[in-house]
């Protein structure tokens, strides 16, 4: 079903309304011919939920969705509260484990509430300036958790590599500056790029998604050649510079551990295994994401409700999971 609003030439309107495939699908929602001239902020318009909330409702029903999200929030929040709570976690590889679960409580709640209030809604509705915001907190936690992954490398290879100087290079300054530069740096990054789509004028309004991210720049009227230059000079500088980095301190690491004995491998392997398995299960999800939205890959319905759901539900839910048996 397909849902329109009007609006009056002396109110301003910018609303979304997220409709579903399953229902009938007529011709007027391919593009905004009468809307082509105005202002994006004053643009009343309809998006098409690509996967179908019909099919998503059948997957999960909102009870279950929201006792996933409820335990994304205590799961995550437990084992950050332990690493506050006792003393002897105050340590470097604690701190950022801590500051990864923050993040993936702060990534989770930018996305289920509003899709809990979709669920319960008869009709889905977002402003344009909300869908910008939550396609901001999105990509810039997304980006701040590749650089803590990369600042969680730094540390395993100074204590594994240098373990004499650990102390002394790891401090508590070092460690500020990690987390400050992991928060802040892809935040005002990715808010250039929100702020330049937020000037955007509007022709299309087929947004093809259960949550906004890079497909609402498809809905502007003409595609920016320096913002995707900028764009993709954000993904280098805080996705592909962290892997290279994770990638070289893993090697170094394996150098090392190669020459070590059978005792120092195993626990390095505690501390290393870990953290790897989170790395390569969020590069897996997030360069998915990354590669569907630019190439504009067309996947099954069900496919791609799939994949979206492993990136907003069994990541944030493998953190705590992967940690918290770490710490046991």
């Amino acid at each position: 079903m397909v849902f329109s609003f009007d609006c009056s030439s002396t109110t301003s309107c910018s609303m979304l309304v997220i409709s579903s495939i399953s229902g009938l699908h007529d011709n007027r929602t391919n593009h905004i011919t009468s809307f082509g001239s105005l202002e994006a902020w004053s643009t009343c318009f309809t998006v098409l939920l690509y996967t179908g909330l019909q099919s998503f409702r059948m997957l999960f029903t909102c009870s279950k969705l929201f006792t996933a999200y409820i335990l994304i929030i205590c799961s995550n929040s437990i084992i950050v509260y332990l690493i506050w709570f006792h003393q002897n976690l105050h340590e470097p590889m604690y701190i950022f484990i801590a500051a990864l679960l923050v993040n993936s409580v702060l990534y989770s709640t930018n996305i289920y509430p509003k899709l809990l209030v979709d669920f319960l809604s008869e009709k889905q509705i977002i402003s344009y300036s909300a869908c910008l915001f939550q396609c901001f907190l999105y990509y810039s936690l997304n980006s701040s958790e590749f650089l803590l992954l990369a600042a969680m490398s730094y540390d395993r290879y100074v204590s594994i590599c240098k373990p004499l100087q650990y102390h002394t290079i790891m401090r508590k300054t070092t460690v500020r500056i990690f987390l400050g530069v992991a928060w802040f740096a892809p935040a005002c990054q990715i808010a250039v790029t929100v702020s330049i789509g937020a000037l955007a004028k509007l022709c299309n309004f087929t947004l093809k998604g259960i949550f906004c991210n890079n497909l609402i720049y498809k809905l502007h009227c003409v595609s920016s050649i320096g913002l995707t230059v900028y764009g993709l000079s954000i993904f280098f500088n805080v996705t592909i510079l962290p892997l290279a980095f994770i990638i070289f301190s893993y090697t170094k690491i394996f150098i090392v551990l190669y020459h070590s004995c059978r005792e120092v491998r195993m626990k390095a392997a505690q501390t290393c295994i870990p953290h790897l398995l989170v790395l390569i299960s969020f590069s897996f999800l997030f360069t998915y994401d990354i590669v569907i939205v630019k190439l504009e890959i067309e996947f099954p319905k069900t496919t791609h409700l799939i994949m979206t759901l492993q990136v907003i539900l069994y990541h944030p839910l493998l953190n705590p999971i992967i940690y918290g048996l770490k710490m046991k």
